[in-house]
């Protein structure tokens, strides 16, 4: 069944193709302006809208065959950007394990200190995923591709996940979206949420990473296998070179701008304000601060501080991605 917004979408894009240059508001539709801002930003998400060559006239519309293929272009480009991050990471962990570790095992075998280690086995990684909890102070961070699911490994992985929360610092975890459709995987994320965490989601995960303090990442060690805890993982790489955990943390930033926060736990529109749904709609419209300002009668600083607001609460770093995190949600 198509939804409201759909509808009044098609009547929108019909209108526009049989009268191009004008804008919207001057079409006759009789609606209100959130209707209209959400008609035509579903038409903008779409890619069946683009600025009129004349400034003063309205959007024009687009065809639907065009449309098609810059949705696809797009795809391929973000699909590319993906694949070239894949190989970039597997450059650096086979760089890792074939020209780090050997120096490792000549010069600094058994050295504590050392910049890399490998650990292998499920109750050592467990452990060194233990001493990493108890010492983040800052930040902790990671890609979690695949999940143990049984009961000891969740209260195992909540209860070091806790202890870094406990000692202030910031945890932020990027979970395949799929996997949250599984009971206990969700009950588990609920629970870091409500503990302070911060959680998103995306298509896919390349393979499993955390970063402790800028000074600390672990990787898989290749052949170990994906893993998405130590359970899974027969061996880990221990990094502890600034450089290279720097490499590491810039690729889940990489991951975590793309990503997006789950429906299961953001809050819902109906926890949104009529003020603030309509200055959603508003901006994902295309309108400025000042132009929302003038619309709904308030002060530019208003306008700004709602924005804020938003932005924060969906997880987002610009207004932008807010807009792509709200019509995920399906807000606009």
């Amino acid at each position: 069944m198509e939804s409201p917004t759909g509808t009044d979408a098609t009547q929108l894009y019909a209108r526009l193709l049989a009268e191009p240059g004008r804008p919207p508001a001057a079409l006759g539709l009789d609606w209100d302006e959130p209707r209209l801002a959400a008609a035509t930003a579903e038409l903008r998400t779409l890619g069946l809208l683009q600025p009129a060559a004349d400034h003063r006239g309205g959007p024009a519309a687009v065809s639907v065959d065009t449309a098609v293929h810059q949705l696809l272009l797009d795809a391929d480009a973000q699909v590319a950007a993906l694949v070239e991050a894949l190989r970039r990471t597997r450059g650096a962990v086979d760089r890792l394990h074939t020209g780090y570790l050997p120096v490792q095992h000549r010069h600094h075998a058994g050295t504590a200190g050392s910049a890399l280690e490998l650990v292998r086995g499920a109750d050592r990684i467990a452990a060194l995923l233990e001493d990493a909890a108890r010492g983040a102070h800052t930040e902790a961070l990671s890609l979690r591709p695949g999940q143990d699911l049984s009961g000891p490994a969740l209260a195992g992985k909540l209860a070091r996940e806790r202890l870094a929360l406990a000692h202030g610092a910031a945890l932020r975890t990027i979970y395949p979206a799929a996997a949250l459709r599984r009971p206990a995987v969700l009950a588990h994320v609920r629970e870091l949420t409500g503990a302070g965490a911060r959680i998103r989601v995306a298509h896919s995960l390349p393979l499993w990473l955390i970063v402790v303090d800028a000074r600390l990442a672990i990787l898989p060690a290749p052949g170990s296998g994906p893993g998405g805890d130590a359970p899974v993982a027969a061996a880990a790489v221990v990094v502890r070179e600034p450089a290279l955990v720097a490499l590491v943390a810039e690729l889940f930033e990489y991951f975590w701008s793309a990503a997006w926060p789950p429906p299961e736990l953001g809050p819902g529109e109906a926890d949104l304000t009529d003020r603030q749904l309509t200055v959603l709609r508003l901006l994902a419209a295309g309108l400025t601060d000042a132009a929302i300002a003038r619309k709904l009668e308030l002060s530019e600083r208003t306008v700004r501080r709602l924005v804020a607001e938003l932005t924060a609460g969906l997880g987002a770093e610009s207004r932008f991605q807010a807009g792509v995190h709200a019509a995920r949600l399906g807000w606009i």
